[in-house]
């Protein structure tokens, strides 16, 4: 599914409710309502719109380091054409998110979520480096997450005031929780619509309505599982994407991850293993943009000493959604 359309851009009031639902996901559309300043009503049928023409998509994810996924970043050198075919194939898996084909059209850079290391090891010894249109796999651990996760990406449409007024608390449980079937089946549900309604989770699972409330509470509560809103940026208005690289030394990599962190343009970033011990994911306006953020803001932190930027040409695949650059949509049956 692809298509040479832009995607549209969304008015004021449809990015508050993005930026309202990457807060909370599930929070009641009166609640939205009250913080937007708008009727019921009006946040019902925006909500409805958005999903309804694959603009937006609210999803449950697991928090892989409580769950007990690997969680690595692959980057895959293909043969001239062959990203595409490769990249689609990727982004069909379950086990695979934020799907995308990098500056130069030949390579493919991929989110792996296993749920054990020998399905993780099995992809990266085995499957990539048996495809013939693969010329080269390189891997990193995600070791300590700087921005992301619970709480979405600030992108200036809401005030702080109502940022707070809809924030959840965060999780407070630590460890690992293996998901069970009761479990695996509520996400198998609200990772195709997180607004999912208490009624669905409980004929998924077979369970009471009250169990499944219950169910849900506690993973969420206990920051097991988070909400978020799928949203493509260009219709929030950003054009230019890139994946960045940076080389700090390790006694400065802490401060420099949370000010990279900080940056408004920066909806995720991480300290990973590898030569290149910080990644981050930028977000700007158009190209102007991205060379003034490199150069002003990424330039003012002296402890970089090496840094790579690579600009993301498509993306094929988001946190839980396909795209076809002005759509989401979903993947087919596993």
């Amino acid at each position: 599914m692809r298509t040479d359309e832009r995607a549209p851009e969304l008015d004021r009031l449809d990015r508050q409710l993005v930026q309202a639902l990457m807060t909370d996901g599930r929070v009641p559309f009166s609640r939205l309502a009250e913080v937007l300043g708008v009727t019921d009503q009006t946040v019902t049928r925006r909500y409805r719109r958005l999903r309804t023409e694959g603009l937006l998509r609210v999803i449950a994810l697991p928090a892989p380091d409580r769950v007990g996924y690997h969680q690595s970043q692959l980057r895959i050198q293909c043969v001239p054409g062959a990203a595409g075919a490769i990249a689609d194939a990727l982004a069909r898996r379950p086990d695979i998110a934020w799907v995308s084909i990098n500056e130069g059209g030949a390579e493919v850079a991929c989110m792996t979520r296993s749920r054990s290391r020998q399905e993780r090891d099995s992809l990266l010894f085995h499957k990539l480096p048996g495809t013939r249109q693969v010329t080269g796999v390189s891997a990193r651990t995600f070791l300590h997450m700087f921005r992301g996760g619970p709480g979405g990406w600030h992108h200036g449409d809401l005030d702080p005031e109502q940022r707070a007024a809809l924030r959840r608390p965060p999780g407070t449980g630590r460890g690992t929780h293996p998901l069970d079937d009761t479990e695996r089946a509520m996400l198998a549900v609200l990772e195709r619509d997180g607004r999912a309604g208490y009624p669905e989770l409980a004929a998924a699972t077979g369970k009471s309505e009250s169990t499944v409330r219950r169910r849900l509470e506690h993973l969420t509560d206990s920051g097991i599982v988070y909400f978020d809103a799928e949203v493509l940026p260009a219709t929030l208005g950003y054009q230019a994407e890139a994946h960045i690289s940076a080389q700090v030394a390790p006694s400065d990599l802490d401060a420099v991850g949370r000010a990279v962190g900080s940056h408004p343009e920066v909806p995720y970033a991480a300290a990973t293993t590898g030569r290149s011990n910080l990644y981050a994911v930028v977000l700007c306006r158009d190209i102007a943009d991205l060379y003034e953020y490199v150069t002003v803001k990424l330039g003012a932190l002296a402890p970089i000493t090496n840094l790579e930027v690579t600009s993301v040409l498509r993306n094929v695949k988001r946190a839980g959604m396909l795209t076809d650059g002005t759509r989401l949509y979903d993947p087919p049956p596993a």
